[in-house]
């Protein structure tokens, strides 16, 4: 009895371990990440006296040290914002073209309420942009999700851009600063990703953390369970007995809830806010991160977000303004031939590459 019940815990570790060590890795590199760049690329002369550790924290906080930690802060500020586009599209199949419109109440409401207008302390202004996003999210979803397939893409999108006119609106200038958006608001001296680079990494990766893993726990539940038959057959879903309109409203509220996190940090670490965040265009960068990810993965989009990333710094950098050239092509070759995103494929072992090069002759042929 007691060597059967070993068997299965180990059987039941190795099965957890064989799941989750890829993301162990990935978080034991985050975690030291800020060290190793200290080590090896920072520059800052460390003064007489220093502890090794203080002395680790000034050189993280200097040269390209600093810089990449600020990359990687971007990183996980889009990889939640596309989680959060995934819980939608890609486990519950609803096609939103309006979800930068949680990515931008998020960022002007922080901004608004610990700006100069209110001066609010961090926590209570971050738990007002969850208030905010949550009632947000209930009141728009039942509205929109009543609708289905193109109408309710038409539907989200018209809400966003209610919103981006609200925020360019003149009327509203001393709160959200029209057009020109909100810039150097003052940001709590502890929370500026200026002076402390490394403690702003920190606290943009647990928040990564806690969306994932939030996210991750809804998908693998039964409701998770439901929202995943209501993409693949929402009849079929609601001929059993499931009401398939309440589970598509629990995605849609917890995607708008994490997108607007996002906003939060964004706006956090840019110290600025403008009505672009809010425009279809930031949307439809989300939803690339999800297709070249993998729709569906969770992980996907987070790799999304990471290659979107470093092709934008990169090719900018080698392209100069031509680079948005450079990179459609590169999402058109990947969607060719990695049809299922690059964790999507992986995953399902579909590397169509002779499907994909007749697909990329018959495009250059114009078939």
């Amino acid at each position: 009895m007691e060597k059967s019940l070993l068997m299965e815990r180990k059987s039941g570790f190795n099965q957890w371990w064989g799941q989750w060590w890829p993301y162990l890795l990935v978080l034991a590199f985050l975690i030291l990440f800020p060290f190793i760049a200290a080590m090896t690329i920072g520059s800052a002369a460390v003064p007489e006296g220093s502890g090794f550790i203080e002395g680790l924290l000034i050189r993280a906080n200097s040269g390209y040290a600093k810089f990449w930690q600020g990359m990687i802060i971007q990183m996980l500020i889009l990889g939640i914002f596309a989680l959060s586009y995934d819980l939608l599209l890609g486990f519950t199949g609803v096609l939103s073209f309006g979800h930068a419109m949680f990515f931008g109440t998020g960022g002007y409401t922080i901004a608004i309420l610990i700006g100069r207008n209110f001066n609010w302390p961090f926590g209570a202004a971050l738990a007002a942009v969850v208030i905010v996003a949550l009632l947000q999210s209930l009141i728009f979803g039942m509205l929109s999700l009543r609708v289905k397939g193109v109408y309710l893409a038409m539907v989200t999108l018209a809400f966003a851009e209610m919103f981006f006119i609200l925020a360019e609106a003149g009327d509203f200038r001393q709160y959200t600063g029209a057009d020109d958006g909100l810039h150097a608001f003052p940001v709590p001296a502890y929370l500026s990703a200026t002076v402390f680079r490394t403690r702003f990494y920190y606290l943009a990766l647990i928040f990564f953390l806690v969306v994932f893993l939030v996210a991750r726990r809804l998908v693998d539940s039964p409701t998770g369970k439901v929202m995943i038959a209501s993409r693949e057959n929402e009849n079929r879903a609601t001929m059993i007995g499931f009401n398939t309109f309440w589970y598509k409203l629990i995605a849609f509220t917890f995607a708008g809830v994490f997108a607007a996190l996002a906003g939060a940090l964004y706006a956090l670490y840019n110290v600025s806010i403008t009505p672009a965040t809010l425009t279809t265009l930031k949307t439809i960068d989300v939803l690339a991160m999800t297709i070249i990810g993998g729709i569906g993965t969770l992980a996907g989009p987070v790799i999304g977000a990471v290659i979107i990333s470093l092709l934008g710094y990169w090719l900018e950098r080698w392209f100069g303004p031509s680079w948005t050239l450079i990179y459609g092509l590169i999402f058109i070759l990947i969607v060719i031939f990695l049809p299922y995103g690059i964790i999507g494929t992986l995953r399902a072992r579909s590397f169509r590459l002779r499907e994909g090069w007749k697909r990329w002759k018959d495009l250059l042929a114009g078939k």
